[in-house]
């Protein structure tokens, strides 16, 4: 599962530890019945540990916090969505290679 670097996202803390950031944010949707979801979890904890401190990591599972998937449109998941200020700067879908996340990073460093 999540590595200490990944943030547990819920309904309940998702403004003030996404929106509210002073750092852009990764939000990582999954469920835990989701074989790509699996598949990308270790590029997910790798993310975190390679931008420790300047990106903030987290995942919602969207079985368990409806609201905030909804909120954001995700269709598929995993949906991995960057936020940068309080907004969306761009997302992915799918389970994509580790040099895809790095570009979608790029764009808000």
């Amino acid at each position: 599962m999540a590595s200490d670097a990944v943030l547990t996202l819920s309904d309940a803390n998702f403004d003030r530890d996404v929106l509210q950031s002073d750092l852009p944010v990764l939000v990582d949707f999954w469920a835990t019945w989701c074989a790509p979801c699996k598949a990308i979890a270790p590029l997910i904890d790798a993310v975190a540990a390679d931008y420790a401190g300047k990106v903030k990591v987290g995942k919602v599972n969207v079985d368990d916090n409806p609201a905030t998937p909804g909120k954001y449109g995700v269709r598929g998941i995993p949906t991995l969505i960057l936020f940068k200020g309080g907004k969306v700067v761009d997302q992915v879908v799918g389970a994509v290679p580790k040099s895809q996340l790095d570009a979608l990073i790029a764009k808000a460093l």
